[in-house]
């Protein structure tokens, strides 16, 4: 049997090629990036190192240079003698090549994503699509325009002590005198071709106008139907939920509404990817935190008295029994 080194046939650089597949069989990555300079200093005291012991291999130099080099594989003996041609992306190509080296992956990280269609939780809690793309660093050109724009509405509205309606006047004002600006150029200038904004892209569909009624309609009903839960006062626990969200609301509101902006601006953009990263380690922790919220739960019931304690239990086997019905109503 001869094996064959088989690609797309498009250039890449040969590190970005060597840390996707590193990547795929669950070696990390760096993550500190090292100035250049630095790294030069670094192989040009190794290079002498190794020349004063006279320890003769492959030139540091010389891996640095094939780092750091756009290349296009060879592919001449797979046309030759199989008759190839590309047929798949640099993806799917990557994903069979890590598919077929998984005796050479990480186990840790190959038993736990070694299905590569299967989503993450961050990925499938931000919806599978370009949001999710964006949050977790998939695309990261898209991320940091989207994190760029969203700094400079934040310093717009929050920093330029104006208020909040003249803030969102000059903004519309800024925005549609672009649009008609944009609108009476010329489809070329210096010799570059402008693109026209098509008018449907200012239309909205009577199916997305629909779909977003429906959803304020069924938030809106979800909402009632909650309040009125509580005002029958049946369910002590979904009580103590809303207790507690109004006073962390509450505490929220001690702080500037710039400081709650920023850090909810700085959360989405770190959160879900740090729980991508290190998702299990994650689910660990708050398994761990929730048995301890049951452990002090059950020792505060102990404590109360006992009047309290039997009230309690008896509203949570009221809750249990109902449970059931429910399910059946669904059925």
């Amino acid at each position: 049997m001869q094996a064959f080194f088989i690609t797309n046939l498009e250039p890449i650089m040969f590190w970005e090629f060597v840390s996707l597949i590193l990547g795929g069989l669950g070696y990390q990555r760096p993550y500190i990036k090292v100035p250049t300079w630095m790294v030069s200093c670094i192989v040009s005291l190794h290079q002498c190192r190794n020349d004063k012991l006279y320890n003769y291999s492959v030139s540091p130099h010389y891996m640095l240079q094939l780092a750091s080099r756009t290349r296009t594989f060879d592919c001449s003996a797979a046309q030759n003698h199989l008759g190839y041609s590309p047929v798949v992306s640099m993806k799917d190509g990557i994903k069979l090549t890590i598919q077929s080296f998984s005796h050479l992956a990480n186990d840790s990280f190959y038993t736990k994503y070694g299905n590569f269609n299967e989503q993450s939780k961050a990925e499938k809690m931000l919806g599978s699509g370009i949001v999710a793309d964006i949050l977790l660093w998939r695309d990261e050109r898209r991320t940091f325009a989207c994190f760029f724009t969203l700094v400079l509405v934040y310093c717009w509205f929050f920093l330029c002590g104006r208020t909040f309606a003249s803030s969102f006047a000059d903004l519309l004002l800024l925005v549609i005198v672009a649009l008609y600006g944009h609108g009476i150029l010329s489809s070329k200038i210096c010799g570059f071709a402008v693109q026209e904004i098509p008018s449907s892209r200012f239309k909205v569909t009577e199916s997305e106008a629909q779909q977003a009624m429906t959803s304020i309609a069924h938030t809106w009903n979800k909402g009632v139907r909650r309040i009125k839960s509580l005002a029958k006062g049946e369910d002590w626990s979904k009580f103590f939920r809303v207790v507690i969200s109004i006073y962390l609301f509450k505490s929220i509101q001690a702080y500037s509404v710039a400081v709650l902006f920023g850090s909810v601006l700085v959360f989405a953009f770190t959160a879900f990817f740090v729980y991508d990263q290190y998702e299990a380690e994650i689910d660990a922790l708050r398994i761990l935190i929730f048995c301890g919220m049951v452990e002090l739960k059950g020792l505060l019931l102990r404590k109360l008295p006992a009047s309290i304690s039997s009230f309690s239990q008896h509203d949570n086997v009221l809750h249990q029994e109902k449970v059931p019905a429910r399910v059946k109503e669904w059925k």
